[in-house]
């Protein structure tokens, strides 16, 4: 049977302190994700982009009661209609890949793939994502998602943000480089495994994939793919907000979206979700971050050289 792979804009840039990245949808689309798709053998649904105010138009600072979270308010609604949306596409028979828009929209990603089903998630991202509104030297919430759906923090009590079929010992994070001290305290004390840009130099990067899809699948049936493009090094794609030099490379990223699609093949688990995130047009060049992003979307999808 043919998959098909539901497109879900997400055009939203309050978790970032860097203007432009509501643009990615747009940018990813042009770069031709749908014929990407198509090309993997799998069908192409567009379903269009969530309507998402201004961030001029909304004040950011107008519900912060549990520290420094800018843009909560906001954060909230696009999650709450994204979860909803992805929860539909999955009780569907289809898979969702969702386009940021900045990272936060992970915390809707990750509330509709983990709504009545245990999953587990891999996190391709040079920053840890772990922050709460109480650790977040900057009140951005697109250093926040990862912690969001697990419910750390004042996020404990928002039931909107957790994703309540993932699990800390079902996450690993691939490729860290970039992290805040506080975040590195809690990720110590976390279930959630990491694998740093110097595990990767150590053992190469087909194995900490493996091994990270081992950590994801272990007891889940299913498991979602976060991508955020900041994972490859800036030389491979400028167009993100937060660049950090010594990510992997374009062959690399496509190594592991490969690893990512023969996991799903193999019958043990299955890819639920996925998202492409902090790709920002302004900051690019030539569109090569949205035409990356949308190869490394086929490959995880089973696009194959040969």
């Amino acid at each position: 049977m043919t998959r098909t792979v539901r497109i879900i804009g997400a055009p939203t840039d309050y978790g970032a302190n860097r203007r432009g990245v509501d643009m990615g949808p747009s940018a990813i689309r042009y770069a031709g994700l749908a014929d990407a798709i198509e090309g993997t053998g799998a069908s192409a649904a567009d379903a269009g982009d969530m309507f998402v105010a201004r961030a001029e138009e909304r004040d950011p600072d107008a519900v912060a009661p549990a520290g420094d979270a800018k843009f909560l308010r906001e954060v909230e609604e696009v999650s709450e209609r994204l979860a909803d949306e992805v929860a539909e596409t999955v009780a569907d028979g289809e898979l969702p890949l969702a386009l940021g828009g900045d990272h936060s929209i992970a915390i809707g990603t990750l509330a509709g793939a983990g709504r009545d089903a245990e999953i587990g998630a891999v996190w391709f991202d040079a920053h840890g994502d772990f922050n709460t509104p109480e650790t977040s030297p900057s009140g951005n919430v697109h250093g926040m998602p990862l912690a969001a759906a697990l419910g750390k923090g004042s996020f404990a009590e928002k039931a909107w943000a957790q994703s309540d079929g993932l699990r800390g010992e079902n996450v690993t994070i691939v490729g860290l480089r970039s992290i805040d001290d506080a975040e590195r305290e809690a990720l110590r004390e976390s279930d959630v495994t990491v694998y740093t840009m110097s595990d990767i130099d150590a053992r190469g990067l087909t194995p900490i994939v493996e091994d990270a899809l081992d950590v994801a699948t272990d007891g889940v049936d299913q498991f979602h793919v976060s991508l955020d493009l900041d994972w490859l090094d800036p030389g491979e794609a400028p167009g993100v907000g937060t660049p950090v030099r010594g990510g992997v490379s374009y062959r690399e990223a496509h190594a592991a979206m490969e690893r990512v699609a023969a996991r799903d093949a193999d019958g043990d688990a299955d890819l639920r979700s996925m998202e492409l995130v902090e790709v920002n047009p302004i900051l690019d060049e030539h569109n090569e971050t949205a035409e990356l992003a949308t190869e490394l979307a086929a490959s995880a999808l089973g696009k194959r050289i040969l």
